[in-house]
């Protein structure tokens, strides 16, 4: 659910019964939240992760489900998409830095993950290398994501 000004609320109930919430913020801090059982619109501050921390805790529980986060907020925003584009074996860019690709300058698309086997690199640096077989999630427009694969092609 979008939160106008603040992020994104995922909720989920556990099998044990408890409603249990994660704020995503625009910040990139992220909040786990708990629902009261009596009034299930009343939710507590449980506690508070930065952006690092959430990769930790997202490479501990399974990270690849990352893109499947990245397609929910793109149903959210209008207008915004999620693509995955594989760094081919003969990609020009296998073994350079990401940020020779110039991808988000030349087509207003973002890099937000690098999926390496079960390995997952979010929020990557201009400086990562990519690798032949990488999967990028890329969010932002059709075009822009187009624009990205034929980037990696050359």
């Amino acid at each position: 659910m979008l939160l106008p000004g603040v992020g994104l609320r995922y909720e989920f109930a556990t099998a044990a019964g408890p409603r249990v919430g994660i704020i995503a913020r625009r910040d990139g801090g992220f909040e786990i939240v708990g629902y009261d059982r009596r009034d299930p619109d009343r939710s507590v501050t449980l506690f508070k992760l930065t952006a690092e921390e959430a990769d930790a805790v997202a490479e501990i529980l399974g990270a690849p489900r990352i893109a499947e986060r990245f397609a929910d907020l793109t149903r959210e925003v209008p207008g915004l998409s999620a693509g995955q584009v594989e760094v081919d074996e003969g990609s020009p860019y296998a073994g350079r830095l990401l940020g020779d690709t110039r991808a988000r300058t030349l087509t207003g698309a973002s890099i937000v993950a690098i999926v390496r086997g079960d390995e997952v690199i979010a929020s990557p640096a201009p400086s990562d290398v990519l690798a032949a077989g990488d999967v990028l999630v890329v969010i932002g427009t059709p075009e822009g994501i187009a624009g990205v694969e034929r980037i990696l092609r050359g």
